[in-house]
């Protein structure tokens, strides 16, 4: 843990200065960490998504039914068909009954017989019938009847409607809307009706007069449907006239509305569980997640341990698995600033002892006449000098060390060739205790791993060094590396050396930081503790592992230090 990146943690965890406005009004900044908790929507847009995604899917095909232009068709179809079996038996009746002079070559329609006839047979089919002369002037209507004051039109009205509200004309009312909206209702021609009608205002009328059935479906201005089907009134192949039957659409809308009153009636009860199932899915899913926000937000804000994160024992979903890395993130974090607490309590021990000594040297220098001594104490602050230096190099590397880590990026790193250039360096190299080298890589040359190259070759670097420094005059330290020869999926390097060894009960505290455990008669300071602390740390930094054990002899005794690194191994 960098030393530097405790101190921004810190510092983000500290109240700002106060500082100093134009109106000379002092106000203390508050941080982030110090804002309000935020203020949550009753409904978060997690339910409302899954609401609207949900609900659009059963939407579409509520439009599609609704729509049912087929069935619509099919209706029209024998409405149509009826109405034109209707015209054609009284079409043969008007033929045979409304003909004056009966005998004669100009064989025409009484109109009075006509009128007659139209407004009995009205009354029968339940239909409005005009009936229009060869030259289309129009000889009877059932809608109208004559009297000596002249033509009165017949309309139906629509039933009154109660005062107040009523729950069934609103529904009514929408309905119409939106079928009127659906597209089929838009392809048929407007229905107009003139004052003084004639065949050439209706194709199908025309097309009567020359003889053949004619069927039309227009759209009443109140948005309903008007079905007319028209026939020849034919007398021995002469057509007297055409008779035009229209119906409104009530029957179709009667029947598509029952049918799709029905399917309404589904898709309200489906839409009602797909909002309840929604909820609850959007339930299983926000609430959690709003319970681990809030957690979060009050370890963020609160700034102490006692608030923990929901653990939900019981999910072996995402959730769980979120909630799992969270708490196990927390954790880590709460370590983190425990190790920079520790290593910022460790630096200022480390510091303070060659401190107190330089400080008790020159006190006594000043108060000692005795050149010789004063000489001796000088040496003894340049000692301390010289210990603080490389006391604080060292702590600066190891606070540079993770911050660096953590930005640098992971590259593919050839350990064998590494160890085939450190091999020649130690072969070049001569130390002070005269001590051997030896570079071995066993099996396959191929040991590529991920890491920093530089910080690798740190890492084998003081270790080799250690084990120098442990070795005997004119031993040798040994420097292997290879393939695991079980599975081949790691990288494993040791370092051994023919020392003293390593007491077991320091085999894992000698990583910590500041530890030194050095050989006797080596000079006191010389080394700060923290090279194989920042070793272990380059390791682990690299998914790997590294630590030491004794050799030990035949008989059982110790014979040597080994280090080991386990690595893995990238294979294509």
């Amino acid at each position: 843990m960098s030393l530097s990146w405790g101190e921004g943690l810190r510092a983000v965890l500290r109240w700002r200065r106060p500082q100093t406005t134009t109106d000379s009004a002092q106000k203390p900044e508050i941080s982030a960490t110090e804002e309000s908790p935020r203020r949550r929507p009753r409904i978060s847009g997690l339910t409302l998504r899954i609401l609207a995604i949900n609900l659009f899917a059963v939407a579409i095909p509520l439009f599609g039914l609704l729509y049912m232009d087929r069935y619509q068709d099919s209706l029209i179809e024998a409405e149509l068909e009826a109405l034109t079996r209707q015209g054609s038996i009284f079409a043969k009746g008007v033929a045979a009954l409304a003909v004056e002079p009966e005998f004669s070559e100009a064989t025409q329609l009484s109109k009075e017989l006509v009128r007659r006839m139209v407004r009995h047979a009205s009354d029968q089919f339940g239909t409005r019938l005009r009936l229009f002369a060869p030259d289309g002037h129009l000889m009877a209507d059932s809608n109208s009847f004559g009297r000596s004051g002249g033509v009165v039109q017949i309309r139906p009205l629509a039933p009154p409607r109660e005062a107040g509200f009523d729950p069934g004309h609103w529904a009514d009312t929408a309905y119409d809307l939106l079928v009127n909206w659906l597209p089929r209702r838009g392809d048929f021609p407007r229905y107009k009706e003139t004052a003084a009608q004639r065949a050439q205002d209706y194709p199908e009328a025309v097309d009567a007069l020359r003889g053949l059935r004619a069927q039309a479906v227009r759209t009443a201005p109140d948005g309903g449907l008007i079905l007319t089907s028209a026939v020849p009134v034919r007398r021995y192949k002469q057509v007297l006239g055409a008779l035009m039957l229209s119906v409104d659409g009530h029957e179709v809308d009667k029947a598509m509305r029952d049918v799709r009153f029905e399917i309404l009636s589904v898709f309200a009860f489906v839409f009602a569980v797909t909002i309840l199932l929604s909820l609850y899915l959007a339930g299983t899913i926000t609430r959690p997640v709003q319970r681990l926000a809030a957690a979060a937000e009050r370890i963020r804000r609160d700034r102490t341990r006692e608030t923990e994160i929901p653990a939900f024992e019981g999910r072996d979903d995402e959730i769980g698995d979120l909630a799992r890395a969270m708490r196990e993130m927390t954790e880590a974090l709460w370590q983190r600033m425990d190790a920079i607490d520790r290593f910022a309590a460790d630096v200022a021990h480390e510091i303070k002892n060659p401190l107190t000594s330089v400080r008790s040297a020159v006190e006594t220098a000043a108060r000692v006449q005795d050149p010789e001594k004063q000489k001796k104490l000088m040496g003894i602050v340049l000692d301390d000098v010289q210990r603080l230096d490389r006391l604080i190099s060292d702590i600066s590397e190891a606070s540079r060390l993770d911050a660096e880590l953590s930005r640098s990026g992971a590259e593919t790193v050839d350990l064998a060739a590494i160890l085939a250039t450190l091999a020649e360096v130690y072969d070049a190299a001569d130390n002070s205790h005269g001590v051997r080298v030896e570079t071995t890589v066993n099996g396959s040359t191929d040991l590529r791993v991920r890491g920093s190259e530089s910080r690798l070759v740190q890492v084998i670097r003081n270790l080799v060094a250690n084990a120098i420094t442990f070795s005997p005059e004119r031993g040798s330290v040994r420097l292997t590396a290879g393939a695991d020869p079980v599975d081949g999926r790691e990288v494993i390097i040791t370092v051994e050396d023919d020392g003293p060894g390593i007491p077991e009960n320091k085999l894992d505290a000698i990583f910590d930081r500041f530890y030194s455990e050095r050989p006797t008669g080596e000079k006191f300071g010389t080394h700060s503790g923290l090279g194989l602390s920042i070793s272990r740390q380059i390791v682990e930094a690299s998914s790997g592992r590294l630590w030491a054990e004794n050799r030990t002899g035949v008989d059982g005794s110790v014979i040597g230090a080994r280090f080991v690194i386990r690595l893995p191994r990238v294979i294509n």
